[in-house]
């Protein structure tokens, strides 16, 4: 599983340094760590990928959802490579989920206002309520699933697909 990635605003004349800090931590680490299990998942016939990334709505310029996104065209290309081995390679797209980072970030008074007014289910989402789908994902039991993103973030996103 790939639980690594940061997210910043970005004006839009940002030093190129800057872009390729994000890129390399939101993807380019995402794409080594995982090739580099690949080749024995492929010898045992048998894997799980699960990548925690973010959501897909930009709420300003941010390198995040540029570089989140090619890591999800990533793992779509390789679902479609590494099939016939048994591996499965999935992504979970979470919305606001209590963390000692979004405490630190966002005051009670924000969260309280965000789950009142841009969370369906009215409140932010618990850690294990992501584990149980990366739980899932990783069981034999998902072993049609390959090559897709979901969202556990109680309806935030807006998107229609």
């Amino acid at each position: 599983m790939n639980v690594a990635g940061g997210s910043a605003s970005l004006k839009i004349d940002a030093p190129e340094s800057r872009w390729n800090e994000l890129v390399t931590l939101n993807f380019t680490r995402v794409r080594q760590l995982t090739l580099a299990v690949v080749p024995e998942m492929i010898k045992y016939q048998w894997g799980r990928i699960i990548n925690i990334s973010g959501k897909s709505e930009p709420e300003q310029l941010s390198s995040s959802t540029a570089s989140k996104a090619v890591g999800h065209g990533f793992a779509k290309d390789l679902s479609r490579e590494v099939g016939k081995f048994g591996i499965t390679v999935n992504g979970i797209a979470p919305g606001r989920i209590m963390s000692e980072q979004i405490r630190r970030k966002y005051s009670e008074e924000f969260r309280a206002r965000q789950s009142a007014h841009d969370i369906p289910v009215g409140r932010y989402g618990e850690p294990e309520e992501l584990a149980c789908l990366a739980v899932f994902l990783a069981s034999p039991i998902a072993r049609y699933i390959t090559g897709a993103v979901m969202p556990v973030d109680g309806g935030l996103r807006r998107y229609a697909f």
